[in-house]
């Protein structure tokens, strides 16, 4: 059972092996919790097992071994009561291309035992709450990705669930429908809805989320707030070195002694220097790299900075 009842989604460790010609564990013996109200982040590479285990939490893969709970419920042994607390958002479109956009979210109301006419009020209220009043008729044809992203999750929260399942809820977004995308999540957490998002944009992970949760080859790396995670890398920058040939174990060292250094890491295309500031930094840098230098770049530290120094590989490989 879940260890409080502050706890809405209680995993322990959950394994879930896929059999074949070669056998793929993609997730591996992870515990998990995430609390009400909050917006709890899956953030890792694709193919790192997040989506699996958000296919477990909402009953659409069974387990291999472990127990999940989702709002004090066993998702294996009671998997229909526990969709009733629920909204899920997949990775694709599942709306339905036959109905309108209000037909999708009165269908989906009446799925969940409601009356024709609380159905129809529950609709309209979701048209009007996600701005979609004016295309209340239109088909999910006709819909730009971002609409369509909106109309999924007017739809999931339609039963009025406790918490709500996003799987990758931006992937194929541009910027201005991505940005209208978090302006929704952020009302749908302030009306009181819990929230579990995947993604591997880590800026998304960083503006929205409470707790983050980095998982990588089935695995939880490491579970914490952004800040703390972001703190945890020990520098406030991360200047990229990109040198005509390859780096080496010497040249490393030499950059690592340099005064106001906190750590340096190979990359494909040179490497990597961890700093708290740049005060006098750059040209002495500059000056121990001579002529292999190609190009520089400087970033502040962010969620793929933790992810790389916990596996010395970038987020999106």
């Amino acid at each position: 059972m879940p260890n409080s009842a502050e706890d809405i989604v209680s995993i322990r460790g959950l394994t879930k092996r896929y059999d074949g010609k070669v056998p793929v564990e993609a997730v591996r013996n992870i515990d998990l919790t995430v609390r009400r109200g909050e917006l709890f982040g899956l953030l890792g590479p694709n193919g790192a097992g997040k989506s699996t285990t958000i296919s477990v939490c909402t009953t659409r893969t069974p387990p291999t071994s472990g127990t999940v709970w989702i709002a004090g419920l066993n998702v294996v042994e009671a998997p229909a009561q526990a969709r009733k607390h629920m909204g899920v958002v997949p990775q694709y479109n599942t709306l339905d291309r036959q109905c309108t956009v209000w037909e999708n979210l009165y269908f989906h109301c009446r799925y969940f035992g409601y009356s024709s006419a609380t159905a129809t009020k529950r609709a309209n209220e979701l048209l009007e709450m996600f701005r979609l009043t004016e295309r209340s008729k239109s088909f999910v044809r006709e819909l730009s990705g971002g609409l369509a992203q909106r109309v999924q999750i007017a739809r999931a929260i339609a039963h009025q669930p406790e918490i709500l399942f996003l799987d990758e809820p931006s992937a194929g977004l541009d910027p201005q429908s991505r940005l209208a995308l978090w302006d929704s999540i952020r009302q749908l957490l302030a009306g009181g809805i819990t929230i579990v998002l995947t993604t591997h944009y880590m800026e998304e992970a960083d503006e929205l989320c409470n707790r983050v949760a980095i998982i990588d080859h089935g695995k939880i790396l490491v579970c914490d707030t952004p800040a703390n995670l972001k703190s945890s890398v020990g520098a406030q920058k991360v200047i990229s070195l990109h040198l005509r040939s390859v780096s080496d174990s010497a040249f490393e060292r030499s950059l690592g002694e340099l005064a106001g250094v906190k750590g340096v890491e190979p990359t494909k295309e040179g490497v990597r220097i961890f700093v708290d500031n740049l005060d006098g930094l750059l040209p002495r840098i500059i000056e121990v790299t001579g002529p292999r230098l190609k190009d520089i770049s400087i970033s502040e530290t962010t969620l793929e900075t933790v992810f790389i120094k916990l596996t010395g590989r970038d987020l999106r490989e």
